[in-house]
């Protein structure tokens, strides 16, 4: 793990693969933490020929937290978008697309492939659309365009996600049932859940660090991101959107929804998946990525 200053704020991030070798970045979701893509799939991806950065997002794992701004109050959130106005928020969507610039010109790269899933593909639709001179392919995985008429998540996974929950530093066996429920409920059902692992994979992420406010402030950022249709109808590079058919947080319309936001963009629909990645999933979504990828070459 390394860490970079970027932005006046610290980024952690790991790579894989030759330095020569063109770069997939990957971007973690809501509230995760860059293990979340798994060092058997960096390692897959770096197989293929490229070189493989995942990084903690600002207000996520070993990278700066914003735990002195106040947890946030949903309600007053809703209150405040409903009325016209903006929240004072500590960052948004794009200051995060942001960093994902200043972490390729601290790294030196010129281009990269990028790759974000959940949260982390509305930060990279942002950066293809922002930054086109940048970002050399598209690939978005489980996420949205913020279209106001897509189907909304329900009320009870959104309940899961943003109840309270037991502190893991006093209660971690209370912490990790509730992360596990959580994480069935929005996994598909064409692949096994494995418990055993995703509860390792927890566990490391309270050892690395543990803010629980941190989700709530990337909520704000994404409810004032808007409807990014429009800035993905700019979008010019190759594009794949991945999509679960069993995805009960962004539903498939969401996914179909992307796809037609950007011109020649291909949909993979993928039975069986939910708002999860299984690793018996890994070889497809790395086929895709890199069917992506190659198609920017002469």
């Amino acid at each position: 793990m390394n860490m970079l200053r970027v932005n006046d704020i610290d980024i952690a991030y790991d790579s894989y693969g030759s330095e020569k070798n063109e770069t997939i970045l990957l971007i973690a979701g809501l509230g995760t933490q860059m293990i979340r893509w798994t060092v058997p799939f960096c390692e897959m991806l770096a197989a293929r020929g490229f070189r493989v950065i995942r990084f903690d997002n600002r207000d996520t794992g070993l990278s700066t937290h914003f735990s002195n701004h106040a947890t946030l109050d949903f309600e007053a959130l809703a209150k405040t978008l409903m009325s016209g106005k903006l929240p004072d928020l500590p960052y948004t969507l794009d200051d995060m697309a942001d960093d994902t610039i200043g972490l390729l010109n601290a790294l030196g790269i010129k281009k990269a492939h990028v790759v974000g899933r959940s949260m982390g593909g509305m930060i990279a639709q942002l950066m293809a659309s922002q930054y086109p001179e940048r970002v050399l392919s598209l690939t978005s995985l489980m996420s949205t365009t913020g279209n106001p008429e897509l189907p909304p998540t329900s009320t009870e996974v959104m309940a899961l996600m943003t109840g309270p929950a037991p502190n893991p530093m006093e209660d971690e066996e209370g912490y990790l049932a509730l992360s596990v429920a959580f994480a069935k409920r929005i996994a598909g059902t064409g692949y096994p859940f494995e418990e055993d692992a995703y509860r390792s994979l927890i566990r490391e992420e309270i050892q690395r660090a543990y803010d629980p406010g941190s989700v709530g402030r990337q909520i704000a950022a994404i409810a004032v991101s808007g409807d990014r249709r429009a800035r993905l109808a700019k979008v010019k590079v190759p594009a794949l959107v991945i999509h679960g058919v069993e995805d009960p947080m962004f539903v498939p319309a969401c996914g179909r929804d992307t796809a037609e936001a950007i011109n020649g963009a291909e949909l993979m629909l993928l039975e069986g998946m939910g708002h999860d990645l299984p690793q018996q999933l890994f070889e497809t979504v790395v086929d895709g990525i890199e069917r992506t990828a190659r198609s920017t070459r002469p």
